[in-house]
């Protein structure tokens, strides 16, 4: 993939797949046999620790000491492709000395019969999470010290470490790789215990209106149970250009309402009264199927900047309140259309929908957006019953969610159960008494919301979501990553990117394919890579600007609002260089 400091759109941004992957070919035959490593493979070989463990005996279909495997083209990886290669190299997130596999497998056939081993708590597997703490992980029931390759992952330490303490499991399944058949016999050379027999999950509480939510990928940041909000690490946002559903950010307002889809039904009140009542397999099969890219981004997508200025109230969302998918179902338009609604109307009107998630009164979520908005062929509405090919998950509006592109997340209300026009906007709490912006002179004894304007679309964005702040990079060359996006559909045409705070600039590349004009719903991933000399310190900032050339405020104080939303200024982020 090209980078650098040029503008422009390059190729289509990675997958999550392990970057690295070197071919069989690159390594001499006596290292293609397993036999006599060269110094690279020592350097290895000297990072595992030797634990002696008896291993299962190689598949009959290899032969004994080979490390060679094969990958059919268009496996995981950049460029699909790639024949031989050696697929155990990125296994447990990068977990697998691919030079020194032979030989580990000649020491574990003789060794001795395998120890029994301590049990442990998930709580006391929990406590390591770090190299100073030693970095355990669970798989199954064991439980794994992976501390002597947290340096040597070929992703980086920060990849390796999103799994410390947990399970393995949900993480592995990012990654294709590690499916192959050996991943498994590799990682029983760091086993070091296994688990209790008498962990157990807790009973769900009968009482507890929450009970019912589904489970959660572990490696979300979560910003509050109950109800549930989490964002997906920062390290993996601008990994690929569409998010996993499962690290999708979450913002939930109230309990996971359960729907049985066989008996689920939207309502859509018409015009003189009339009523249209469909089941799931109504809109599916009475409507064309339309698809859209689009980013959503919550109203209070980095607060935890504003909260640094003065206190705000609000969940303390980093840089990862956004996410990108691809959308499925039928365009709303098409919807009201059917219902009878006319292309036009005069005067102001809204199109207000309601959710299945309710309070304990039975007051259920809510939101609205301008009949125009809803109405446009170009707009690209959709009631959505998919969600990057799949139906869509609980956590995001099963069986049905309004997405709304282009504008503010809190209007895309899912687990939609009504759709309903009207001359005046939603009287949904949301809709009238939150999720809109004030100037910073006011606080909660002045506010008075009916003088603000709900949000709908969203202004300019751009965060860096690699390197991480704080962290301490090698000198050489380093690659910034990040993500930019605009509401309404304006496209993302530059990110300038700081190293000094902001003294000099340099343009990142941006990539992915150029949208239709005023159709850019998605994000634009962006990187450049830059030498940095060692013992500097570094403050990288980045602005984006878009097709109405705005651009991100310099600083937080001037747009601090006392809800937190609108975080938009230059997202800054310090790191130092190794001396």
């Amino acid at each position: 993939m090209p980078v650098g400091g040029g503008g422009g759109r390059g190729v289509a941004p990675p997958s999550l797949s392990p970057p690295l992957r070197p071919s069989v070919k690159a390594f001499g035959p006596a290292q293609r046999r397993g036999c006599h490593a060269g110094p690279a493979a020592m350097l290895l070989l000297r990072a595992v620790p030797r634990r002696r463990v008896r291993l299962p005996p190689p598949p009959l279909s290899q032969h004994r000491g080979s490390s060679r495997t094969d990958i059919a083209p268009g496996g995981p990886g950049p460029g699909g492709g790639g024949g031989r290669v050696v697929p155990v190299l990125a296994a447990l997130l990068g977990l697998g000395a691919a030079l020194s596999y032979g030989e580990r497998r000649r020491r574990a056939a003789h060794a001795a019969a395998a120890p029994s081993y301590p049990r442990y708590t998930r709580e006391e597997v929990g406590r390591h999470r770090s190299p100073e703490e030693r970095v355990w992980v669970t798989h199954g029931t064991d439980v794994f010290d992976v501390t002597d390759f947290v340096e040597l992952h070929p992703g980086g330490p920060d990849k390796i470490l999103l799994a410390a303490g947990g399970a393995l499991e949900p993480f592995w399944a990012l990654y294709a790789v590690h499916g192959e058949p050996h991943v498994l016999e590799l990682l029983q050379q760091y086993k070091v215990g296994e688990l209790s027999p008498d962990e157990a999950p807790a009973a769900p509480d009968a009482q507890d209106p929450f009970a019912g939510d589904p489970p959660r990928h572990p490696g979300l940041r979560v910003n509050s149970q109950k109800p549930f909000n989490a964002e997906p690490p920062a390290e993996l946002l601008a990994e690929r250009f569409l998010t996993p559903n499962e690290l999708f950010f979450t913002r939930n307002h109230l309990p996971v309402p359960a729907v049985e889809p066989s008996s689920y039904r939207l309502r859509v009140d018409g015009p003189g009264g009339r009523t249209l009542s469909l089941s799931l397999a109504e809109l599916r099969s009475r409507f064309p199927k339309h698809e859209v890219t689009a980013t959503l981004q919550c109203a209070g997508n980095r607060r935890s900047e504003m909260s640094r200025v003065r206190p705000v109230k609000g969940l303390p969302w980093d840089i990862g309140a956004i996410s990108t998918a691809r959308w499925g179902g039928a365009r709303l338009r098409d919807v009201l259309l059917h219902a009878g609604f006319p292309e036009e109307l005069q005067g102001e009107w809204h199109v207000c929908f309601e959710g299945l998630d309710a309070d304990p009164g039975g007051a259920p979520y809510g939101a609205s957006i301008p009949y125009g908005r809803a109405l446009s062929p170009a707009a690209d509405v959709l009631l959505a019953y998919e969600m990057n090919g799949t139906e869509l998950p609980r956590d995001h509006g099963f069986p049905v969610r309004v997405v709304v592109p282009g504008v503010v997340g809190a209007r895309s209300v899912k687990w939609l159960r009504r759709v309903a026009v009207s001359p005046d906007e939603s009287p949904s709490h949301w809709q009238q008494n939150d999720y809109k912006g004030f100037s910073p002179c006011v606080d909660w004894d002045t506010v008075d919301y009916r003088t603000a304007p709900a949000i709908q679309e969203l202004p300019v964005q751009s965060a860096v979501t690699q390197p991480r702040p704080g962290a301490a990079v090698p000198p050489g060359e380093l690659t910034v990553k990040g993500y930019a996006w605009s509401g309404g559909g304006r496209e993302v045409v530059r990110v300038d990117v700081s190293l000094d705070g902001g003294r000099t600039w340099k343009v990142a590349r941006l990539m992915g394919d150029k949208a239709p004009p005023g159709r850019a719903w998605a994000w634009a991933l962006w990187e450049l890579t830059v030498p940095v000399e060692a013992g500097t310190e570094l403050e990288i900032v980045c602005k984006a600007v878009d097709s109405s050339y705005n651009v991100q405020p310099d600083s937080v104080a001037p747009i601090w609002n006392l809800r937190g939303v609108l975080s938009t200024a230059w997202h800054r982020v310090r790191v130092s260089v190794q001396g």
